[in-house]
C-alpha cells in the first residue's frame, strides 16, 4: 500500500516509488507535477501566484510562487537522485474561478499561473507531457511516485488520468 503525502496550498513535496502526492483545492492555483522515470522520483508543488516579486517582507514561502517553487522542487528532487534533464512535467489547475464583469482580464490569476509555470519549466528544459488547465472549476490531484501518472478529480468533470 502506497504512503500518501499531502501537499497543501502554497506547499511542495517529493515522493519515491512507494509513495504518492495529493493536493486538493486547485482552483486558480496550479499543481506542478514533475517525474523522473529513470529513478522513480516525483515532485508536486501547489503554486498560488506567478511571481515572488509581489511578496511582502523578507521571508517568503518559496512554495507559494511559481518562480520560486519550481526551482525548489527540482532541487529537492535532485537530492533524491533525480536529474532535471530526465524530468517530465504535468500541469493541472489554473482555472479562472471568478469573473468581475469586464475586469476579468485584469485578474487572470489562473491563466497567469499556468503561463508562468510553463515558461519556467521551459527554462529548465523540462517538457510538459500533459495538462488539464483552465476552465472555471476546482480539481484534486494525486501523483503516483512509481508511474508518474497524475490522477485528476473534479465534481463537474469526474476523474481522469494524464
Amino acid at each position: 500500500m502506497k504512503v500518501l503525502i499531502k501537499v497543501g496550498m502554497a506547499d511542495l513535496n517529493v515522493a519515491g516509488r512507494e509513495e504518492s502526492l495529493r493536493s486538493t483545492g486547485l482552483g486558480s492555483c496550479v499543481g506542478v507535477a514533475l517525474f523522473d522515470p529513470r529513478v522513480k522520483v516525483a515532485g508536486l508543488a501547489h503554486v498560488m501566484l506567478p511571481q515572488s516579486s509581489i511578496a511582502v517582507g523578507k521571508e517568503i514561502n518559496k512554495a507559494k510562487f511559481a518562480d520560486t517553487a519550481i526551482p525548489e522542487l527540482i532541487r529537492l528532487m535532485q537530492e533524491k537522485g533525480a536529474k532535471a534533464e530526465c524530468m517530465v512535467g504535468k500541469l493541472a489547475g489554473g482555472s479562472q474561478m471568478f469573473t468581475l464583469g469586464n475586469r476579468e482580464d485584469t485578474i487572470r490569476i489562473g491563466p497567469r499561473n499556468v503561463e508562468t509555470c510553463k515558461a519556467i519549466l521551459q527554462q529548465y528544459g523540462i517538457p510538459i507531457t500533459a495538462e488539464d488547465t483552465g476552465g472555471n472549476y476546482g480539481r484534486t490531484i494525486e501523483l503516483d511516485g512509481s508511474t508518474g501518472i497524475l490522477h485528476i478529480r473534479s465534481v463537474q468533470h469526474g476523474s481522469r488520468e494524464i
